[in-house]
């Protein structure tokens, strides 16, 4: 469970960056920020791998550039389903899922896959 919400907070932390980034997506409260970041990862536990499923040869053209629009769909059904998150589009929407991937892929250098930091002592 700590796992889940320190990976929530990540996400949020990309989105806040994302909405500095790009003028396309915004939100209201710090409270709809966290809300979001829920959400998406709800979305991307349920929804994501359908839709993966049933666009494999659109993604085996797009030689796997289609998981990105995919991602971005991901983000503009989180800001349709809650008020105080906006995407202008689904440009911004798949920017800023880029966005959020290079925050959480950046963050996960410094946290284990059970939600902890992890530090790696070298005795010589």
């Amino acid at each position: 469970m700590i796992g889940f919400l320190l990976r929530a907070l990540v996400v949020a932390f990309g989105l806040a960056v994302a909405s500095r980034i790009i003028p396309g997506v915004s939100y209201s409260s710090t409270e709809s920020l966290l809300w979001a970041a829920v959400l998406l990862g709800v979305a991307n536990a349920i929804i994501r791998p359908i839709l993966v499923v049933l666009t494999i040869p659109i993604t085996i053209l797009t030689l796997g550039l289609f998981l990105v629009v995919i991602n971005g769909l991901m983000i503009e059904l989180v800001a349709h389903f809650l008020d105080g998150f906006a995407v202008a589009g689904l440009g911004s929407a798949i920017l800023a899922s880029l966005v959020v991937s290079v925050v959480s892929w950046l963050v996960s250098w410094f946290v284990g896959p059970r939600g902890q930091v992890e530090i790696i002592v070298v005795r010589r």
